[in-house]
């Protein structure tokens, strides 16, 4: 009798002794995140500073999680097309995208979409912030900000700005001056930024907002004048140009951002700790001298201030857009 007793409390004992073992081994494998390799959506094509920026980031985000990150191109329809992958995706933290604030434009500018840009995406963290410069064709006769507003004003028409896509970034950029300094600049949009460029530096058109780094040889070498850049402070590979604060036309804001997102089930505590290693890599010396030879300047925040730019980001620009009348894509 006793030892059928003793065997029975045996067995007890070894059911609880594999119980226990089964649900640490369970925790142990939920605190081990990432236990396999991680999937960054880019939203544009190879080669621009987008993707330089994901490999950067990946790698050094590699090295911390001890994990490889694999770096996925899916460019199309403003970020539509890569927003669309990731919410095909396992809301677990191991499949991320890239975007920049047209992810905000987008529902300003589509008559439809195919998921809540607020709700259906969790905010990791920023990764950076590029200025516009405000570049125009030496044949402009003004000499400084407040001369070429003041131009437009006088002679209407006789000032045109080019703008690298319809809707996007450099068209707001435009529209966005107009309505802050009063001025009604006619927008040409062009199908991409080279030619946009091109036609200002052949004088075609008059005047561009451009990303620094297209446009700092060209400034130097007098084929173009650089009126004021977006931003607070003054680029250090532009030190000569004043940002528009300073040259008379304060608040005014043509930056963008790029910034990393999850689906927006994704565990908190895993988009905490993918925010945290982020903010930590963005911010390494060797990092911000990397993103700075690219003209960009490191930019992290929280996931809930990443959430918060977002939708201010959307709210700023739809005053932009209905001031100036921009027209729906179908």
């Amino acid at each position: 009798m006793t030892s059928s007793k003793n065997a029975v409390h045996t067995t007890r004992r070894t059911f609880v002794a594999a119980t226990l073992a089964t649900l640490a081994g369970t925790a142990g494998a939920q605190a081990a995140y990432p236990s396999r390799p991680l999937r960054l959506i880019v939203a544009f094509p190879p080669g621009g500073s987008t993707t330089v920026v994901a490999r950067l980031m990946g790698q050094k985000l590699t090295e911390r999680l001890g994990q490889p990150v694999i770096i996925d191109n899916r460019p199309g329809a403003n970020g539509i097309i890569a927003s669309e992958e990731l919410l095909k995706a396992p809301a677990d933290g191991y499949t991320m995208l890239m975007v920049v604030n047209t992810h905000s434009i987008n529902p300003l500018m589509m008559a439809t979409m195919p998921y809540d840009t607020n709700k259906d995406f969790a905010a990791v963290n920023t990764l950076y912030r590029l200025e516009l410069v405000l570049v125009a064709h030496p044949g402009v006769p003004a000499a400084n900000l407040r001369e070429f507003i003041a131009s437009a004003k006088d002679k209407p028409g006789a000032i045109n700005f080019a703008a690298g896509d319809n809707a996007g970034l450099t068209h707001l950029a435009a529209e966005t001056f107009n309505t802050m300094a009063g001025t009604r600049i006619q927008v040409v949009p062009y199908k991409g930024t080279g030619p946009a460029l091109a036609d200002v530096l052949g004088g075609h058109v008059q005047a561009y907002f451009s990303s620094p780094t297209a446009v700092i040889a060209h400034v130097k070498a007098g084929k173009l004048k650089a009126y004021a850049i977006s931003g607070n402070a003054r680029l250090p590979a532009m030190q000569d140009v004043p940002t528009f604060n300073e040259a008379g036309l304060p608040g005014f804001d043509a930056g963008t951002w790029a910034g990393i997102l999850a689906p927006a089930a994704t565990p908190r505590d895993v988009v905490n700790k993918l925010s945290a290693e982020i903010g930590t890599i963005m911010n390494l010396p060797e990092i911000k001298d990397q993103l700075a030879a690219q003209g960009l300047v490191s930019f992290t925040s929280s996931p809930d201030q990443f959430a918060a730019l977002v939708r201010s980001d959307t709210a700023r620009f739809e005053k932009i857009i209905k001031a100036s009348n921009m027209k729906l894509e179908k």
